[in-house]
């Protein structure tokens, strides 16, 4: 007969009526229009640039500030609905309130930019989203890891997840985008505020019911010890493991790329942000065939070259856009401001890099759930809940700081936000062009250095997985025998030092 250990690597756990749920929640995490709140700050909000770098300075304090805490908070939580899905509950739904305040702001406030209610109001509605954003974004990473002990069916749910919300997930961007055209080139009889304020509370309640309709469905099946480590366990479980190391040093490092966005560049150079749409048809169909042959890549080459060409191709291809774009020059003859020349190049740019969506969207996920087990391998008790919150700490560090600059750099640049569509100089059109391709690219590719050291290879991998699913059955066969789950039940370490 199988062992037990084997037909772990092999059973189905999810239902599909799990499966669909994940699918639901995966979709609500972009069911909305987020990639255009710099958008609705410029142009609806109008808070003050400086401004704005203060609430983004002391907010960024409070997120890096609260993960230690928050962290060890959901490591030392044992309840019979699970160890995550509490705070998935409990956090979406206030979550969902949060977010449709946020979208209300225009409603309560003016246009004045230096309105003190106004500042207040945004920096307490942030400080709040941004401590309960904290509790669901672990609580999310540590879900999927504990759903099934295969990673194999693991992979396999991030996969469907992927495929199946994308034919519906950016509705919202596309439709506002069509209609913030209309309304800049008066083809429709509204205001930005009613078009992004009714968009934006409609995807709202919309993601917070399909995320709940996972949190309810969804179980936790990996057991969790019942020993609860302390943080300073948590903390060295993090510095000794090399696999999470590795990630959370190319995340710090990937958290440095520089950019004042691509909407921006669209918008405020090419005049339009429908086009954005218009530049992913081509790529649509290159987005899909990517995931078909993922498992193919997975068995002929290291996860580890996959990760690496996964995550930087796109670095590679907008280094040659800033190239192509910037002849002509910098002043009204330079291509970079031509639809006739930016359209075509960007369709063969995005078309090229969706090639590699099945990687750079599954693995990384894959990647950290793989390092999270070789944690429990090598010292007998998960630790995600403070892993997660270290990962996502030392990133925020970096990335609230670019966050916080990134209003100081577009003022450096000269962006004025009283300047009207199109309005902004020769210069600093050039400058948004060169800051969404030439330095996110210098700056992105650093984080390609310490992958390469990622050290969980084949053999590795598949060792660690026999040997956890042997003590998990074993934990299982305990508590269905006493009730209990016993620390003895097999958690010697067997990770090479």
């Amino acid at each position: 007969m199988p062992s037990n250990a084997s037909m772990n690597q092999t059973r189905r756990y999810v239902s599909t009526k799990e499966t669909v749920g994940y699918v639901l929640f995966d979709s609500s995490k972009t069911f909305n229009i987020n990639q255009y709140t710099t958008r609705f700050l410029l142009d609806v909000v109008k808070i003050d640039l400086g401004w704005q770098t203060v609430i983004n300075a002391i907010n960024s304090v409070w997120d890096i500030a609260n993960d230690s805490f928050i962290g060890a908070i959901v490591d030392k939580t044992r309840t019979r609905f699970g160890k995550f899905r509490p705070y998935l509950i409990v956090f979406g739904i206030l979550g969902t309130f949060g977010t449709i305040f946020y979208w209300l702001t225009p409603m309560f406030f003016g246009s004045d930019p230096y309105d003190a209610g106004k500042f207040v109001y945004w920096l307490l509605l942030a400080m709040l989203r941004e401590g309960g954003g904290t509790f669901r974004s672990i609580a999310e990473s540590g879900l999927i890891s504990t759903v099934t002990p295969n990673p194999d069916e693991c992979m396999g749910i991030l996969t469907k997840s992927e495929v199946f919300s994308s034919f519906y997930e950016n509705v919202p961007e596309f439709v506002l985008a069509a209609l913030i055209d209309m309304v800049n080139h008066n083809m429709i009889k509204t205001t930005l505020r009613t078009v992004f304020v009714s968009i934006g509370v409609f995807t709202t309640l919309v993601s917070g019911v399909f995320a709940m309709l996972c949190f309810l469905t969804t179980k936790e099946r990996v057991q969790q010890s019942v020993q609860r480590p302390d943080i300073k366990q948590g903390f060295l479980t993090i510095i000794r493991s090399k696999p999470l190391r590795i990630i959370m040093i190319s995340d710090l490092l990937n958290a440095l790329t520089v950019s004042t966005g691509m909407d921006n560049y669209y918008l405020d150079v090419l005049g339009s942000l429908l086009i954005k749409t218009v530049i992913s048809i081509p790529s649509t169909p290159a987005y899909y065939l990517s995931y078909s042959y993922l498992a193919w890549s997975r068995k002929r080459f290291a996860t580890k070259s996959l990760w690496i060409f996964g995550q930087h191709l796109g670095h590679i291809l907008s280094l040659l856009v800033f190239l192509f774009g910037s002849i002509g020059g910098r002043g009204p003859g330079g291509w970079f401001r031509s639809m006739k020349y930016m359209v075509p190049v960007f369709m063969v740019k995005e078309t090229l890099w969706q090639l590699t969506s099945g990687m750079k969207k599954i693995l990384p996920r894959e990647i950290l759930n793989e390092a999270l087990d070789y944690c429990e391998w090598e010292y007998g008790y998960r630790t995600e809940g403070m892993s997660i919150a270290a990962k996502n700490m030392i990133t925020k560090i970096v990335t609230n700081t670019n966050s916080t600059f990134t209003t100081l750099i577009l003022k450096k640049i000269g962006y004025n936000i009283t300047a009207g569509f199109g309005g902004q100089s020769d210069k600093t059109k050039y400058l948004m062009f060169a800051m969404c391709t030439l330095v996110p690219s210098l700056t992105g590719l650093i984080s390609m250095i310490p992958k390469f050291f990622y050290n969980i290879n084949r053999d590795c991998r598949e060792r660690m997985y026999v040997e956890l699913n042997e003590r998990r059955a074993a934990l299982n066969r305990d508590y269905e025998e006493t009730g209990v789950l016993e620390e003895a039940a097999g958690y010697e370490t067997h990770a090479p030092k």
